[in-house]
C-alpha cells in the first residue's frame, strides 16, 4: 500500500528548515531515530534519504529492514509548527547509477570533501498529521468520552 505525498509534505521536504527525522530500527527492534537534513522527495512519489557514512547505524538499519521488511518513521516539523509522520518502508538503495551520480555530486557542491554511502528510497504507506489541533480533533471524533469530568463541568 502506498501513500501519496501531499504538495504541503513535499515543500516540507525541500525546505531547508523543516526539521526531518528518520527512525529505523535495530537488531534487536529498538528504535533509533535521529534528524536527517537529507530526506527529500523523490520524483516518483517516493522519499530519498542520502547517507553520507557507509557504517552508520541508520544505514545498518535501514539494509536490515530491507532484509527483513521493516517500517520507518519519518518525522517532519515545519517552520510555522505543523508536523506530520510518514510511515514506510525502504524499497532499494542506490549506491551506483545516475541517481547515485546526480546526488553525490550535489553532496559534494554542497558539502565539500565527502562521501556518498547510499542513495535510500523509501516507500510511504501512511500519511498522518501529527499537529496538536489536527491529533485533537481527531481524538475527539475518535472518543467522544474521554473528555475529563472538569472539561464537562465547565459546559
Amino acid at each position: 500500500m502506498s501513500a501519496q505525498l501531499t504538495n504541503e509534505i513535499i515543500d516540507l521536504l525541500k525546505d531547508k528548515e523543516t526539521t526531518k527525522v528518520l527512525a529505523t530500527l535495530d537488531a534487536d527492534g529498538f528504535p533509533h531515530a535521529v534528524v536527517k537534513q537529507s530526506l527529500q522527495p523523490g520524483e516518483d512519489g517516493n522519499i530519498l534519504y542520502l547517507e553520507l557514512l557507509e557504517s552508520s547505524r541508520t544505514n545498518k538499519n535501514l539494509v536490515r529492514s530491507i532484509w527483513f521488511d521493516r517500517k520507518v518513521a519519518i518525522a517532519l516539523k515545519g517552520k510555522d509548527g505543523r508536523s506530520w509522520q510518514i510511515k514506510g518502508k525502504p524499497v532499494k538503495t542506490h549506491i551506483t547509477g545516475p541517481l547515485f551520480q546526480k546526488h553525490y555530486t550535489a553532496v559534494r557542491k554542497r558539502l565539500g570533501d565527502v562521501d556518498l554511502a547510499a542513495v535510500w528510497v523509501i516507500e510511504p504507506e501512511e500519511v498522518i498529521e501529527e499537529t496538536f489541533a489536527a491529533r485533537r480533533a481527531e481524538e475527539e471524533r475518535k472518543h467522544p468520552l474521554f473528555t475529563h469530568l472538569d472539561r464537562l463541568a465547565r459546559q
